[in-house]
C-alpha cells in the first residue's frame, strides 16, 4: 500500500465531495459514516485497478485540512500482471489520477474571488469547498455516455454496477468490497451485456481500443484548447456534443469549459441571472455571463447543475445582479 497527500489550493471539503458523490447516479455511492471515501477504479495505464481510501485531516490555521490517500494498484486480470506498470511510476500516474478525481490538481485559491458576482457567491455558501468530483477517467465518463444513451439515468447506473460486478475487479477496501469498472483491457472483450444492445457494446469496444491508443488520455485532452478536444472526442463513436463535454469536463477534468450543450445548465443559468426563461435558449448569450467565471467556468456550471438537480431556489438576487447582465 502507498501513501500520499496533497495540500489543497484553496478551499477543499472532503466531506462534501462524498456528499455530492452519494447523489450522483453515475456512481452508485454509498457513504460511511467514517469519513472515508473509498474508491475503487481502472487505472489511466489501461491495464490495472486501483483501491484507495481518501482521508481529510482537520484545518489549522484558517487553512483547509490536508487530505491523505492510501491505494494499493492490482492488475486488471493475472494474465495482464506483466503488463501492468509498477513501482514509483505507477505511484505517480496514481497519485495524479487521485488528484484530478477530486479537482485537486486545480490551483483553487483564485476561485473565492469570484463570489464578487452575487449568484456565484450564493452557490458557493450552499457548497461550501465543494469541486466538481469527475469519473475516474475520460474513458469510464465516455463509457458512461454509451451506457447511458438514451435510456433513464438509474437504468444506466445499474447496467454500469452490472458490468462491473460480472467483469470488473473486485477489492476489499477498509471493511467494505467495491467492484472497479473494467479496464479498457477487459472491457473489449466483453460480447454481452444484459441491457445493452449490440451496437452500443461495438461502441463500447470502440472506446477500449480508443482508451488503450492514448486518444482518451486525460493530459492530452486538457492540453488541447477546448474546442480541439471536444472535435477529437466527437469523433469517436456514440460521442456526441453533450457526451463530448461531459468527458472533457468530467473525465478529464478541465476546470474552465462552460457546457453549451447541457439544457439543465443554462436554464440554471437564465433563473439564477434573471434573465428570463427564452434566455436559456440563448447559448452565446449565456456563455458571455460564463466568461466572468474564468478560469472557473466548469466549477460554477457543476454547482449550477446541483442546483438544478436538488430543486435550490435562488435564495436572493439583488437587482444589481439584473443591472449587471443587462450591461454585460
Amino acid at each position: 500500500m502507498t501513501a500520499v497527500s496533497f495540500a489543497p489550493a484553496g478551499r477543499f471539503s472532503l466531506a462534501a465531495s462524498s456528499r455530492f458523490l452519494e447523489g450522483f447516479t453515475p456512481a452508485s455511492y454509498h457513504h460511511a459514516a467514517d469519513g472515508i471515501l473509498r474508491l475503487a477504479f481502472p487505472a489511466d495505464d489501461g491495464t490495472s485497478v486501483v483501491a484507495a481510501t481518501v482521508r481529510q485531516g482537520p484545518a489549522t490555521g484558517g487553512g483547509t485540512g490536508t487530505v491523505r490517500a492510501e491505494f494499493t494498484v492490482h492488475p486488471g486480470t493475472p494474465a495482464l500482471a506483466e503488463a501492468a506498470p509498477a513501482g514509483a511510476a505507477a505511484d505517480k500516474g496514481v497519485r495524479a489520477q487521485l488528484a484530478r478525481i477530486l479537482s485537486l490538481d486545480v490551483d483553487g485559491t483564485g476561485f473565492p474571488a469570484l463570489a464578487a458576482d452575487p449568484v456565484v457567491a450564493g452557490l458557493m455558501a450552499d457548497h461550501p469547498g465543494l469541486r466538481p468530483v469527475c469519473f475516474h477517467s475520460p474513458y469510464e465518463a465516455a463509457a458512461w455516455a454509451v451506457i447511458g444513451n438514451r435510456i433513464r439515468m438509474a437504468q444506466a447506473a445499474a447496467i454500469k454496477a452490472g458490468i462491473a460486478r460480472r467483469h470488473g475487479h473486485r477489492v476489499h477496501i477498509a471493511g467494505q468490497t467495491l467492484h472497479a469498472f473494467p479496464t479498457p483491457a477487459v472491457l473489449r472483450t466483453i460480447s454481452d451485456v444484459p441491457g445493452l444492445t449490440g451496437v452500443k457494446i461495438q461502441r463500447l469496444h470502440s472506446l477500449a481500443e480508443a482508451a488503450l491508443d492514448g486518444q482518451l488520455d486525460a493530459a492530452r485532452l486538457r492540453a488541447l484548447p477546448a474546442d480541439y478536444a471536444l472535435a477529437d472526442l466527437r469523433a469517436l463513436p456514440g460521442i456526441g456534443p453533450f457526451s463530448a463535454e461531459l468527458v472533457l469536463i468530467r473525465g478529464a477534468g478541465h476546470p474552465d469549459v462552460f457546457p453549451r450543450h447541457e439544457p439543465r445548465v443554462h436554464r440554471a443559468l437564465a433563473a439564477a441571472y434573471g434573465l428570463g426563461a427564452p434566455a436559456a435558449a440563448d447559448v452565446a448569450r449565456l456563455a458571455a455571463v460564463a466568461d466572468r467565471w474564468r478560469p472557473y467556468r466548469s466549477w460554477v456550471a457543476t454547482l449550477l447543475r446541483i442546483r438544478a438537480q436538488g430543486g435550490y431556489q435562488v435564495r436572493w438576487r439583488p437587482p444589481r445582479v439584473r443591472a449587471a447582465v443587462a450591461a454585460g
